[in-house]
């Protein structure tokens, strides 16, 4: 996962490949809250990994629930519909999922049980409304105290008390279908006799009361449905683990690479593995949403295949009651419309993570688009002047995964931009390495992956300058003094003769080679240690000097060239190797100063040194680098001088991000 500020896309051109879901976060949730409520021992399988889980099992740990990891599964051991802990505060970050049916389990427990207990969140938490929940639950006679603004948590659910649960239980089903889904989950446990919810006004998400049913059933409680206006409890209720629960993927989720195969998979499709046709999730149907604005797809019992069919795609008027979290994927996919489209239904939107069809609208004008919206509805108008845009995410997944679409500009415009994904790690809510998977299904042009050169004399500091630089910006790094070495000892250990350029040339596409925070990794060994060792410098000496290994690491070095971007340290990385970088630096701290921090170095490890012999090495050996044939030790015309003889790491770090930001267009 990207821990960055800010993650630059750039323009995107195609895409091809297969993806695998990460599990649902709807589903996940209820599942652990009915393993928590369950008797016995619960296996999850699958279950998404996620802030919004984490907080949850927090939560259950808290209440006293055994939980722990079986290999790849999380085993709950559940309460049994007793409370072993009366007492807790519960922090739920900004988990709705969290916070709503445990408000309403919590409740009615400590009313029948006794117990007094805290739930809150972030602060965006606290500007959800919950009130429509807690007038519910009040009305049934439990004591609930607003620590903050009424109607919104931090609550205090606190016990006993007496219930009243012979009327039925009347909530809202127009503001959010959490609040009903909580009363499902929660009422089993004080069912002695059959008990009635009726809904006020038109539920939406309908498909997320159908998630909760379908696993209400599985542990063991068949709710009776009259229409979508009212659900009948049975008698006696009584939640039992089905001993294994494997969670479908996101459904969610899909709909950001739905909308990746529509706009770009043109020569293969985009395959999406862990939803299909036997999905619980309504957010599936979005993929009707998609077909609708063109694009071909195919289904299977847990699979999708999208790829391109109209282009431009086609402007469309939906009702989105039913796909309330996907259908924010369409606002940017309208950006490549023939028309506009139009979103209707979404009122749920304003009371999610964010205010989303404010926070769509504001971050789509950014681009260029012209929006138009309303309470419960947004237009979208197709976008052909595109402008360079940072995103800002505010803490929410969604709009975080939908923008990344708005890189694929160049296939509408010939002055293709960037996109700048602002606090990128929100996605961390539902889908923590989202961007890492969708550069593994992308296609750029090397040209558009950015690139910063990090040049400089022996001892500079240049790989730990492009170790840090590379970190902040979440670029790949390339440390290209490691190469020979690496393929000398590469060589040597598959036996290859030394003197054979071809043999040795061959093994150098096959390097699995990781840099990253001063360490080099073959495959996954840290042959950092080894690189450093005498005998692998005279191995890389036997090699270096082959024509063709030479070839061949030049073009290893070119592959390092992937998204979102790369920072390449060497001699020659701005002069040779990439003379088109965005941007060059190149170090020049005086040998003198470079002698005291390599004598430092050697002292603190126990080597005795001489700090006059290393500046005469030191000096010598720029000398000979200067005056080389092939690629010498010379700054590129374009690039920054950087002397940091007196500088901290950290200020060299921050020279060099000041000097990217002049360069980029935001």
């Amino acid at each position: 996962m990207f821990k960055i500020p800010f993650l630059d896309l750039p323009p995107l051109r195609g895409a091809a490949g297969a993806v695998r879901l990460p599990g649902s976060k709807s589903i996940s949730n209820r599942v652990l809250l009915l393993a928590a409520l369950s008797e016995g021992k619960t296996v999850v399988r699958d279950l998404l990994a996620s802030d919004d889980t984490a907080v949850m099992l927090d939560a259950l740990r808290a209440l006293g629930c055994g939980v722990w990891n079986e290999g790849d599964a999380v085993v709950i051991d559940g309460l049994g519909g007793r409370l072993r802990a009366r007492e807790a505060k519960l922090f739920l970050g900004n988990a709705g999922t969290a916070m709503r049916p445990l408000t309403a389990a919590l409740a009615l427990l400590a009313a029948t049980q006794g117990a007094s207990f805290e739930v809150s969140g972030v602060a965006r938490m606290h500007e959800r409304p919950i009130g429509d929940l807690v007038d519910a639950l009040r009305g049934l006679g439990c004591e609930i105290d607003d620590l903050g603004n009424a109607g919104y948590p931090p609550l205090r659910l606190r016990g006993p008390s007496t219930l009243a649960l012979d009327a039925p239980v009347r909530v809202r089903g127009d503001v959010s279908s959490q609040f009903l889904t909580a009363l499902l989950l929660a009422l089993p446990l004080v069912a002695e006799h059959d008990i009635r919810v009726e809904v006020i006004g038109e539920l939406i998400s309908k498909p997320y009361i159908e998630i909760t049913l379908a696993l209400l059933e599985r542990f063991g409680i068949a709710v009776k449905r009259e229409g979508w206006e009212a659900f009948i409890i049975p008698a006696a209720s009584r939640y039992r683990s089905p001993g294994e629960v494997f969670v479908e993927g996101d459904a969610s989720s899909a709909s950001y690479f739905v909308g990746l195969g529509a706009i770009a998979a043109t020569d293969a499709p985009i395959r999406i593995e862990g939803v299909g046709s036997e999905s619980l999730q309504g957010d599936v149907r979005f993929i009707e949403a998609a077909a609708a604005m063109g694009a071909q797809i195919k289904t299977g019992p847990n699979w999708l295949e999208v790829r391109r069919g109209a282009w431009p795609l086609k402007g469309i008027t939906l009702d989105c009651n039913h796909i309330p979290d996907a259908a924010m994927t369409l606002t940017v996919m309208a950006l490549y419309a023939d028309g506009a489209t139009t979103l209707t239904n979404i009122a749920s939107w304003r009371v999610k993570e964010t205010d989303r069809i404010a926070a769509m609208a504001a971050e789509l004008r950014k681009l260029g688009a012209t929006v138009d919206e309303g309470p419960d509805w947004i237009r979208v108008e197709p976008l052909k002047d595109w402008k360079a845009a940072a995103i800002h995410t505010y803490d929410d997944h969604r709009v975080a995964m939908c923008f990344s679409l708005a890189a694929f500009n160049g296939l509408v415009t010939d002055a293709a931009v960037p996109v700048r994904i602002l606090e990128p790690h929100c996605v961390a809510k539902t889908f923590p390495d989202y961007f890492e998977t969708l550069f593994g299904v992308v296609i750029a042009n090397a040209a558009d992956v950015p690139v910063i050169t990090i040049d400089g004399p022996t001892a500079s500091g240049k790989g730990t300058l492009a170790d840090e630089v590379g970190k902040a910006l979440g670029f790949g790094v390339l440390d290209s003094g490691a190469l020979y070495r690496v393929a000398g000892l590469a060589a040597r250990r598959a036996g290859l003769n030394l003197d054979d350029g071809d043999a040795v040339a061959a093994i150098v596409p096959t390097l699995q080679l990781r840099f990253g925070d001063g360490h080099v990794f073959l495959g996954q060994e840290d042959v950092s240690a080894r690189l450093r060792a005498e005998a692998t410098g005279l191995l890389a000496s036997q090699v270096a000097v082959h024509p063709q290994v030479r070839k061949a690491l030049h073009q290893l070095q070119l592959d390092f060239r992937r998204l979102p971007g790369l920072v390449a340290d060497g001699r020659d990385m701005g002069t040779a190797i990439f003379p088109d970088a965005s941007l060059k630096v190149f170090l020049i701290a005086s040998a003198a100063t470079r002698a005291e921090r390599r004598h430092k170095q050697l002292i603190s490890k126990g080597i005795s040194a001489n700090i006059d012999s290393l500046r005469e090495d030191l000096e010598a050996r720029d000398e000979r680098d200067k005056n080389r044939s092939a690629s010498p030790l010379v700054p590129a015309q374009d690039a920054q001088l950087l002397d940091n003889s007196a500088l901290t790491i950290e200020a060299s770090v921050d020279q060099v991000l000041d000097w990217w930001q002049q360069r980029r267009p935001f």
